[in-house]
């Protein structure tokens, strides 16, 4: 088994959704949540607060700075994740489906060889 990163995606500035829309990504998400869970692919998951209050923490041969606000100054950002163990890729690719039709945009990365159990 393999893990892999389901990454959602937001874009800074696109249409903020209704209360009504709102409650439907949250119910469509449990459900895939419950669904990961039951067949076994759950690792974990996570909401991720706006891209401001990140703080980002370098350190080089004067010392350490931190930096308030994302690593990158982009309109695209992270917005939350899944962290699935699957068969393959296009396992995963098949969970992302279902992830992106509840939430939008969802890049599947796996972990390196290195990161596994």
């Amino acid at each position: 088994m393999r893990q892999y990163m389901l990454a959602v995606h937001s874009v800074e500035g696109q249409t903020e959704p209704t209360e009504e829309e709102a409650q439907t990504v949250f119910r469509e998400t449990d459900r895939i949540n419950e669904e990961l869970r039951a067949a076994g692919a759950w690792v974990f998951a996570g909401g991720l607060l706006a891209p401001e209050s990140a703080t980002v923490v370098r350190v080089d041969s004067r010392g350490t700075t931190m930096t308030d606000g994302p690593f990158a100054e982009t309109r695209e950002h992270l917005g939350g994740f899944w962290i699935i163990r699957c068969e393959d890729l296009d396992q995963a690719l098949a969970w992302a489906e279902k992830c992106a039709a509840a939430c939008g945009p969802v890049e599947v990365r796996p972990f390196d060889e290195f990161s596994q159990d």
